[in-house]
């Protein structure tokens, strides 16, 4: 069973200094923490902030792409936790076919947010991911909904970070 979720916002978590994605169901009852990388992150941001760029950036590709064949993203599903780490997959509706393509979570909640896909999460993930959230307790969020956190959150993010995150 699927649950549907929003990004409800980024926070920094305390311990690793690793950006995590927060995503919520709509009755707030259950959320999910999805750590990920720093340039993952930071086109998240750059898509709630509804910042544009002079050039597109990676995902701003993939949607224009998308656009320029017809093709259009049915869904993101978030599919599973395994060592850590997080799985999900794209639908992707071409004509009349549905193709399912692999993806990082991060990349494909980035690339829904640009193209107002829903974004579901397999319910075993939610309970799955229980034992990770113990790490979130202290993360400061920062909603999703406030320019002025996700400026003053991007704002921290210093070059030397950038070495610290390779992978989602």
């Amino acid at each position: 069973m699927f649950v549907e979720m929003k990004v409800r916002g980024l926070a920094l978590d305390p311990l690793s200094n690793m950006p995590i994605i927060i995503l919520r169901d709509e009755e707030d009852k259950r959320s999910l923490p999805i750590w990920v990388g720093i340039f993952e992150a930071n086109a998240i941001a750059l898509e709630l902030e509804k910042i544009s760029t002079p050039r597109p950036m990676t995902h701003d590709l993939i949607k224009n792409i998308l656009e320029t064949i017809d093709a259009r993203v049915l869904k993101v599903v978030v599919t599973d936790l395994k060592e850590n780490t997080f799985f999900a997959v794209l639908h992707i509706q071409v004509g009349e076919t549905e193709y399912t393509v692999d993806s990082r979570p991060s990349d494909a909640i980035a690339l829904a947010l640009r193209v107002a896909a829903p974004i579901y999460v397999e319910e075993e993930v939610v309970r799955k991911a229980k034992s990770l959230e113990v790490t979130t307790k202290e993360a400061e969020p920062v909603k999703a909904d406030d320019p002025e956190q996700i400026r003053e959150w991007l704002g921290k993010i210093k070059p030397e970070d950038f070495e610290k995150f390779n992978k989602t």
